[in-house]
């Protein structure tokens, strides 16, 4: 009935495992768990070929580095049952009877379920309050693939475009593709916690080479305005000729930005900010 996907990279998914086999059995469901590291070389998958161990559930490890999600689309090949649970390996189940309430929304009129992303109030250390603030004001409120039921017949027709290998906007362009074939995502309160927080020199880095994807991916013309902010506030500046005088504006104030998202009191409309700036050098060049 249920195979339950994660992709992982660097993390020990024990405790999650762990987690979803009590809750699985407790359903009295059939279901099978697969685990999957993208070629970490990390030595969290000592404690993690323990899942080999478990009924039902496996772990395996990439040769090569796939990306996020082609190494999800691998886990999708691989599941044998008709509903795919997709978890990514640094969540935990804000509930114990996150996998019951799943169970309970299937329906065969709905193909693709959300149960949301929250993170927990405890403010973390200065060096994380980027990604944290960020969390709690964003993800919470977006899409995301990181705790999705979808049927597995969909989700092989409509996979993640594996043209994307570094980090970042994978799953903007996964569900732009699915609402422009008019599949719609039922929203439930089902939440997992995000529990692995990056420093915040970490998150910018990662935006940065997010961005580089974005901006393939709307040169390529797979994204377009209507599916990112950031992509409508580029395409209006170039259209009153104002790129370069952006480009110029945010490289003096670069350094400043970036003491401001570094600090305690990080700004989110600074943060919008270095990202449309960044997109407009990675498209002026």
């Amino acid at each position: 009935m249920l195979s339950i996907l994660i992709p992982i990279f660097n993390y020990n998914v024990l405790p999650l495992v762990n987690e979803l086999v009590k809750q699985c059995n407790s359903c009295g469901i059939t279901f099978e768990i697969l685990c999957q590291d993208d070629a970490s070389n990390s030595t969290e998958n000592i404690q993690n070929q323990e899942i080999n161990s478990f009924p039902n559930c496996s772990f395996f490890i990439n040769e090569t580095n796939l990306g996020r999600g082609k190494n999800i689309n691998s886990l999708a090949q691989k599941a044998k049952y008709n509903w795919l649970l997709i978890l990514d390996c640094d969540t935990f189940p804000a509930e114990n009877n996150f996998i019951q309430n799943y169970i309970s929304t299937i329906t065969d009129s709905e193909n693709i379920h959300f149960g949301g992303i929250i993170y927990e109030d405890k403010k973390p250390e200065k060096g994380q309050l980027l990604r944290w603030i960020y969390g709690r004001k964003r993800e919470t409120s977006a899409v995301l693939s990181s705790n999705l039921l979808i049927k597995k017949d969909v989700f092989l027709q409509f996979p993640f475009d594996e043209s994307i290998t570094k980090y970042g906007y994978e799953d903007l362009l996964f569900f732009a593709v699915l609402k422009k074939n008019n599949f719609k995502v039922n929203h439930i309160e089902n939440p997992t916690f995000h529990l692995n927080l990056e420093t915040s020199e970490l998150f910018l880095a990662k935006t940065k080479t997010a961005l580089e994807n974005l901006v393939f991916l709307y040169n390529s013309k797979k994204i377009s305005s209507e599916e990112s902010k950031i992509i409508k506030a580029f395409e209006l500046l170039k259209k009153i000729k104002l790129i370069r005088f952006a480009v110029s504006i945010f490289k003096r104030n670069q350094t400043k930005i970036e003491r401001n998202l570094l600090s305690e009191k990080p700004s989110l409309l600074l943060f919008d900010l270095y990202k449309l700036g960044h997109f407009c050098i990675l498209n002026n060049r």
